[in-house]
Order: C-alpha cells, then sequence, then structure tokens
C-alpha cells in the first residue's frame, strides 16, 4: 500500500465515521458516547515507512485523552458550548513544556515582556478588528491573513530576541494550535463598547494577551467561566488531559518532534467529538438537504482521490485534491441554483460590514467560518470557471481538476435529495432550497472543508517530516475576500513568518 493509500484510506476512515453519526443520529439528542466511531477511526492510522511514531502518537492519544476526560465529566455538551472542545488541549501542552524546558520557558517569558512594549500594534490591531477595518477575517486562521491572532503575534514575534525555532512555535500555538478560546481585540471591543477610554482598553488587551501565555490552563479556564460554560468543569478536564498526553508530548520531545507540531497536532484531531459530532450538527442536519450536500461532498472527495492513487506525486498533492474537490463540490452546488462563488463573496461582505455595525461588541470569531467559506467556494469557483470554459459550447461532460488531476463530481449529479430540491418547498418555485443549505453550511463548514480529513492528512504529512514546523501556513491563502473586494493584501503577514 502506498502512502497515498494510506493518507486516503485513514482521512476518510475519519471522515465517514462522522458522516455515519450524523446520518443516523441527526435530529436526536447527543451523547458524548456517541463519537466512539471517530475515535476507532482514528485508532486504526497506522506508522508507515519513514514517519515518525511519536507524531501519530501526539494524535491518536490526544483523541483517547479527549474521549476519555469529557465522558468521565459529562454525558451532553450544550451546543453553546461544543465551539470551545478542541482549545483545551494546546494549553495543557503548552504547560508541559514550560515545565520540561526550561530555555523554552524563558523565550516565552520574554515574549511575554514583549507584548507589554506593544501598545502600538495591539492597539492599532485591535482597532481595526473592531471597526472592520479589514473586512471578514478569521481571527483564529491558520495563515497570516490580515486581523488574525497569528498575524499579531508575528508582528510582535519579529521584535522579541528569542531562537527562531521558539518563535516557530510560539506562533503555531496560536494558528493551527489554539492556545486558548482567546481572539486578538475581543477586550478592547467590549471595553471600547463599555465607556473605557481608548488607552484602558489596550491596557486590558495586552493583559490578557499576557495571561494566556503566561498561565494557559488558568486563563481558558477563566475565558469559559466568563462565557457561562457548564457542560463540564474545565479546570478538571484540563488535569486529566494533561496528565494523560504527557506521556506522548515526552516521547515527541525524545524523537526531536518540532515544538510548533508538539503544540499543534494534539488540538485539530480532537474536535470531532463533541464538536462536529455534536447536538448543534445533529440540530443543522435535521435539513435533509443539509445532509445531502454534506454526504455528497464528502463521496466527491473519495471518489476523487481513490481515482488519483497512481497519479500523485507527493503528500501535499493528495491533501491539495482533498481540499480541491470539496471546493469544486461546493461551487457546483451554488451553480446548480444559478449562484457562484463570486456572488457568496460579495453578499458575505457586504452583511459583515452592516453586522460590525449592528453587534459592535460581535464574538471575536463571528465570522471565522463564513471566511472558510468563501475561502472555499472562491477556490472552487477558479476550478469550475476553468472547466466551463474548456466545455464552452461542446457536448462534453464537466471536467474540472486540481493539480492536473480530475476531480469526479457525479456524486453531486447522482445524489437524490440534492438534484430533486421540488421535494423541499414549494415544488414549482424550488429555485433557492440547495442555497438555503449552503449558507447554513456557511455558518459551519467543517465537513465540507474538511477539517477531519485535513487533520489527518496533516497528522500523515508531519510525521515524515517531523523536524519541521507545519503551522501556521506561511503561504498566499488567496482570501476570497481580499481578491474580490477588500484591498487588504499588504496588511498580510505570510512573506514575514518567523
Amino acid at each position: 500500500m502506498t502512502i497515498y493509500e494510506k493518507m486516503i484510506n485513514e482521512a476518510m476512515g475519519a471522515q465517514y465515521a462522522d458522516v455515519s453519526i450524523l446520518r443516523e443520529k441527526r435530529g436526536k439528542e447527543f451523547k458524548v458516547a456517541d463519537g466512539k466511531p471517530y475515535v476507532d477511526a482514528v485508532n486504526k492510522m497506522t506508522v508507515a515507512e519513514g514517519q515518525s511514531e511519536a507524531v501519530f502518537g501526539l494524535h491518536k492519544i490526544s483523541v483517547n485523552a479527549h474521549f476519555d476526560n469529557l465522558k468521565a465529566l459529562t454525558d451532553y455538551v450544550r451546543p453553546e458550548d461544543d465551539p470551545f472542545v478542541e482549545h483545551y488541549q494546546t494549553p495543557a501542552v503548552l504547560e508541559l513544556l514550560y515545565a520540561e524546558d526550561d530555555a523554552f520557558k524563558k523565550s516565552v517569558d520574554k515574549f511575554i515582556e514583549q507584548i507589554g512594549k506593544e501598545e502600538a500594534i495591539v492597539g492599532l490591531e485591535s482597532a481595526r478588528r473592531y471597526a472592520g477595518f479589514y473586512g471578514p477575517t478569521c481571527v483564529v486562521d491558520f495563515a497570516m491573513i490580515p486581523g488574525s491572532t497569528s498575524n499579531i503575534v508575528n508582528q510582535i514575534l519579529r521584535k522579541t530576541d528569542i531562537p527562531g525555532d521558539h518563535k516557530k512555535a510560539i506562533l503555531a500555538a496560536k494558528s493551527w494550535g489554539m492556545n486558548t478560546s482567546y481572539g486578538a481585540g475581543d477586550v478592547f471591543a467590549h471595553e471600547i463598547e463599555g465607556g473605557s477610554t481608548l488607552a484602558s482598553a489596550v491596557e486590558k488587551e495586552i493583559a490578557e494577551l499576557k495571561y494566556i501565555y503566561e498561565q494557559p490552563v488558568s486563563a481558558q479556564a477563566d475565558l469559559m467561566d466568563s462565557l457561562g460554560m457548564n457542560s463540564f468543569d474545565p479546570r478538571k478536564y484540563m488535569e486529566g488531559y494533561k496528565k494523560d498526553i504527557k506521556p506522548a508530548v515526552m516521547a515527541a520531545l525524545d524523537d526531536e518532534v518540532h515544538y510548533a507540531n508538539i503544540v499543534t497536532i494534539p488540538a485539530y484531531c480532537v474536535g470531532d467529538i463533541a464538536h462536529h459530532i455534536a447536538q448543534s450538527t445533529y440540530n443543522m442536519c435535521k435539513d435533509d438537504m443539509v445532509m445531502g450536500i454534506i454526504e455528497a461532498v464528502t463521496d466527491v472527495i473519495d471518489s476523487s482521490l481513490r481515482q488519483n492513487i497512481s497519479k500523485f506525486k507527493s503528500p501535499y498533492q493528495v491533501l491539495s485534491v482533498a481540499t480541491g474537490s470539496s471546493a469544486a463540490a461546493a461551487e457546483y452546488i451554488l451553480e446548480l441554483d444559478g449562484f457562484n462563488g463570486l456572488s457568496v463573496v460579495e453578499l458575505l461582505t457586504k452583511r459583515f460590514h452592516n453586522f460590525v455595525q449592528l453587534y459592535p461588541t460581535r464574538g471575536a470569531a463571528a465570522e471565522l467560518h463564513n471566511c472558510d467559506f468563501m475561502d472555499m467556494v472562491y477556490r472552487g469557483w477558479g476550478i469550475m470557471d476553468r472547466a466551463r470554459k474548456i466545455k464552452a459550447g461542446t457536448p462534453a461532460g464537466l471536467k474540472p481538476n486540481v493539480s492536473g488531476l480530475s476531480i469526479d463530481l457525479s456524486p453531486v449529479e447522482k445524489h437524490d435529495v440534492i438534484q430533486n430540491p421540488q421535494r423541499y418547498v414549494y415544488p414549482a418555485c424550488a429555485i433557492t432550497v440547495r442555497f438555503a443549505a449552503m449558507m447554513s453550511l456557511a455558518d459551519y463548514p467543517c465537513l465540507l472543508t474538511s477539517e477531519p480529513i485535513t487533520a489527518t492528512m496533516m497528522t500523515n504529512v508531519i510525521a515524515l517530516d517531523k523536524g519541521t514546523a507545519a503551522a501556521p501556513v506561511r503561504a498566499c491563502k488567496n482570501c476570497a475576500s481580499a481578491s474580490c473586494v477588500d484591498f487588504r493584501h499588504q496588511y498580510c503577514q505570510y512573506r514575514d513568518a518567523v
């Protein structure tokens, strides 16, 4: 079996575990134990020749530790609390690294000290996020886009005199790694709207940014208290999780896995349990069209990957086809109702600027999934636009491709629900019901983009190159908003990533 086939089997195993659970449980009450098929899929991951066993340990042990500790504390997680279940892991891992490596802890202390000196950067970036200056932006983006926390952290790290590898680890911990649920600028916005002066708001924003690195576990617990999270005790969860994940962290240290990978891998892989497999998802998937779209896009990814197994030339190409095929499928579904990625970007960007004025203290992460969705369908539009131009007026079928490798859209064309929208609204006028379902997914596209697939594939990729920091993405993300509406390219940090 090739490494490519292994990556596909493991990634699609995780995805289909989620989809099968949703198909069975949608509309019902969520139980933490519902996540067991996903845990089983993760436990089937293997180590191929040339891959680091310690890297897979970070992934597999984290998922099991998350499931076991969550299950010991509760059998239910409220929809309001489920977005945060993948934010408890990086704080625990960071504190383990602090305890094991004095040099790294000293570097973090110097970074914290530098945060206190950067009133200008923190103030400017907080004000721009509060006012919507950058347009729609993902505050927890895995790239260096304007307005993201990683963008701001990178700006400060560039002024901090510490070893380069430590800089990369600190940066990774607030990108793909989720060191607490805090998004930069949130305290500032609430302080301003509460009547504070600009200077006072910046001072409190700096204090919060320092706190999440000084005491990550306490900071996350306090954040959860402030949000009224009551599904389980976050302090007990992090105490148990830290104990369970420690052997994996120690093994990774012994295997010389880059710290940037140690702080990221354990977090991204746990979100399926009580987040993607959760009450909010069960509720969303009650809609037959929403469920149908998730099913069809999953099948597009699977078929497209498997028909190209013999053609792949690198693991990154496998990842590119996985995400590219889902983007093309999402765009194709929009086009069935006469919409496209460009129209969605314009619609959601206009909506964003109204939203800022309606809700100046909106959550720091409010539009993050709209951004994910826009980026996905904008990429898909580019793929489908090329295919339509090649087809032009000929009777030939559409033949979209990514990196020269073909995409199979037939699962969309054959899906009974997607192809019969007249069953779900007034039959004679069923021209927007698929788009309506896509707008539900615009708030929650995790199983389209797809996070279980990308998390599983990235662990495979990192296991082949354990010593290189994989996160955040050090490349232009081709942001939909920046490409179509907002002129913000000059504020991106991807060329200057530490």
